[in-house]
């Protein structure tokens, strides 16, 4: 083999290994031919909120001295994000339409979803994505996290990201809510993402907080995920351009 031949191998594997570790979401399959599109001009909207009835539990108070970098970031410890209530709404829930989208189809968004690692705790805690989208996964610490998703219904993956920059693209075949993820090293470290086959789902936000925007008129299930919590459901009927509201109550 000729000389130079030789010397493009090491960065051929390089790149070879590169990319398999990226782990790039697959395309997207074409739209059946009969699959229904959403009219825009016609669709309407669920929002609500999500709210906590009884005393709001304390998150555990986690010490991070173990890690070093981790102890500096927070030198007074930090805690557990299980309970956010904000003026007695409940954040960091997934509310997402469960069933009545039968037969429609949406396309898969080319942007990626982010997962990162900060401050040696998951950003965000509670996420959702679509099928096939890809999910961007990168570390911003400049110390040593593994990514380890427990998928029950999408296969299980567990990645090391030993530096800061570093970055991995992942996807999910099949809706899942919800996926866990877990860091091997700092066992603190927890996060959900919610796998969807359509747009509709939101976290909780700004004092429980939640909006399904861009719904055909139809009668669908929502149901509303905490982790600590469990899920309740509604069922709702909304008509063309219509807007209703949808209140969950989480007791304690």
């Amino acid at each position: 083999m000729p000389l130079n031949h030789l010397r493009l191998l090491p960065a051929v594997a390089l790149l070879t290994l590169a990319a398999a570790c990226s782990g790039g979401a697959p395309e997207p399959a074409a739209p059946p031919a009969d699959a229904k599109r959403v009219d825009a001009s016609t669709a309407g909207t669920v929002a609500g909120r999500v709210v906590l009835e009884g005393p709001v539990p304390e998150n555990p108070l986690i010490r991070m001295t173990g890690d070093p970098y981790c102890g500096r970031a927070h030198p007074e410890g930090s805690r557990l994000e299980s309970f956010v209530v904000d003026n007695g709404g409940l954040e960091n829930v997934f509310v997402y339409v469960k069933d009545g989208l039968a037969g429609y189809y949406f396309d898969v968004p080319a942007a990626p979803a982010t997962l990162d690692q900060a401050g040696c705790q998951y950003v965000p805690h509670v996420s959702g994505l679509r099928v096939k989208q890809p999910l961007l996964i990168s570390n911003s610490d400049e110390t040593l996290h593994t990514v380890h998703a427990m998928g029950q219904v999408n296969p299980a993956f567990n990645v090391s990201q030993p530096m800061k920059k570093i970055t991995h693209t992942k996807s999910f075949a099949a809706p899942e809510v919800m996926v866990p993820f877990k860091c091997e090293v700092h066992n603190w470290m927890l996060a959900y993402v919610g796998v969807l086959d359509h747009p509709y789902f939101a976290v909780t936000r700004d004092g429980g907080k939640f909006e399904l925007a861009g719904l055909p008129a139809g009668t669908y299930t929502v149901e509303a995920w905490h982790e600590k919590l469990g899920t309740q459901s509604q069922s709702i009927t909304l008509g063309e351009k219509e807007s209703k509201a949808l209140t969950f109550t989480f007791k304690q």
